[in-house]
């Protein structure tokens, strides 16, 4: 069970790589790469890492994403 998980968010995590260089809007962008690094926190928890997945989320998710969004939607100019 535990491979069938690893291999499936291996392969989500790889289209949420794609989609986030495919991606022509800035935001979705962010979201795709947010959605990327929740993914890899699954892996790490499949693979027991459960201190690594911690972090991952504090730092990536709650840190690095939510700067890049405030960047965004204070730079935007149309």
């Amino acid at each position: 069970m535990e491979e069938i998980l690893f291999f499936v968010c291996g392969i989500l995590a790889i289209a949420f790589s794609v989609a986030v260089i495919i991606s022509r809007d800035i935001v979705h962008s962010a979201v795709y790469l947010a959605g990327t690094f929740i993914i890899m926190a699954v892996l790490y928890i499949t693979l027991k890492a459960f201190f690594l997945s911690a972090v991952q989320i504090l730092v990536y998710i709650g840190g690095v994403i939510v700067l890049m969004l405030f960047a965004i939607m204070l730079t935007k100019n149309e």
